[in-house]
């Protein structure tokens, strides 16, 4: 009986990682892939990005074709990836360029390229894609107004599910207890009725407006104001693991917030968010950065203590009108599972 379960999760895990392997994940910053190889790992599987000597990015599954050493251990040699375990190098497209001990004479073993992996940069983030893309990177309309300035956050790793994240990014119910130490104190319990819509031609999702709290490191983010003031709001998805928040302030501050989480496992994932703002963020932009982590971590905490996936069955969590985007949100993201389903 044991065993039985264990092969029909493990059957599960192979098939979210094949329905999932046309799609883009946030894997790192762009300003965080210097003059070292970076590690990373997508949907069980460990890359290596790196910089060539145009300073184009290039990625590889982080394994050498001789001895399977890892090749983020090593180094990068005139825009090579040198491994640490008996020196080959592999220059951009993963194609290997030296084999030492074979001598600068020898041919390279025809076998000992490697398969480079498709990388995007969009939003300050670089984006990877384990396969064939079946889709493109959210766009952000903001990130090309020159009104807006943006704001990266480093990448997190976070102990739980993306899934459970996305649901998570997706309520604004839990916002009066979540975040009781930052924004939520003074947020009405009752969320109001709302409908789901095509926010733009990327996101879907809901409008609503909030009373917040206001006070010290809060009035950083809104400006000013009184210790309570209202905002209007939207939150929406793009499938598999992106949500992006508006927030128009009473004073005419905007702000779009957007969120991303990538499956490392099926119990960590990545993390991180970008911020863009219509005010003038030179003294205060690091204040709102700080705030938004705050916000973030209270989110971290929760959920960590959350085991496993969430449930994508129909009927298997019990649902309130406040749940409906992450209703549709998981009976899309279902369909997408089955699209890859053998």
């Amino acid at each position: 009986m044991g065993c039985t379960v264990g092969v029909a999760r493990s059957s599960e895990r192979a098939q979210l990682n094949s329905s999932l392997h046309g799609c883009w994940y946030a894997v790192a910053t762009v300003d965080g892939v210097g003059g070292a190889p970076v590690a990373v790992e997508v949907l069980g599987t460990p890359y290596v990005i790196w910089r060539t000597p145009d300073q184009r990015l290039a990625a590889v599954k982080d394994q050498c074709s001789h001895r399977e050493a890892r090749l983020s251990l090593g180094r990068v040699e005139d825009g090579c990836l040198r491994c640490p375990y008996h020196g080959w190098a592999f220059a951009e497209e993963g194609r290997c360029v030296e084999v030492p001990s074979s001598g600068v004479d020898a041919p390279i073993p025809p076998a000992a390229h490697l398969t480079p992996v498709l990388l995007e940069e969009h939003h300050g983030l670089v984006w990877l894609c384990p396969g064939e893309p079946t889709s493109s990177v959210p766009v952000i309309d903001v990130d090309h107004d020159p009104a807006f300035t943006r704001l990266n956050t480093a990448m997190q790793i976070w102990n739980c599910s993306a899934t459970r994240m996305i649901d998570n990014m997706l309520d604004v119910a839990h916002f009066p207890y979540t975040h009781a130490g930052t924004f939520g104190r003074e947020q009405e319990k009752e969320v109001p009725k709302f409908s789901l819509s095509q926010l733009d031609d990327t996101f879907y999702g809901y409008e609503y407006s909030v009373v917040i709290n206001n006070e010290g490191e809060a009035k950083t983010m809104s400006g000013g104001g009184g210790d309570v003031i209202g905002l209007d709001m939207s939150t929406g998805f793009a499938l598999p693991f992106t949500v992006r928040s508006t927030m128009s302030y009473e004073n005419g501050i905007e702000q779009v917030l957007f969120m991303t989480a990538t499956p490392m496992s099926s119990e960590r994932s990545m993390f991180t968010f970008v911020l863009w703002r219509n005010d003038d963020v030179s003294e205060t932009g690091q204040g709102i950065v700080d705030f938004e982590l705050a916000v973030a971590l209270e989110d971290q905490h929760m959920l960590e203590r959350v085991p496993g996936e969430l449930s994508l069955d129909h009927g298997a969590l019990v649902d309130t009108a406040s749940d409906k985007a992450s209703v549709e949100w998981r009976r899309r993201f279902k369909a997408l599972l089955d699209e890859g389903a053998v």
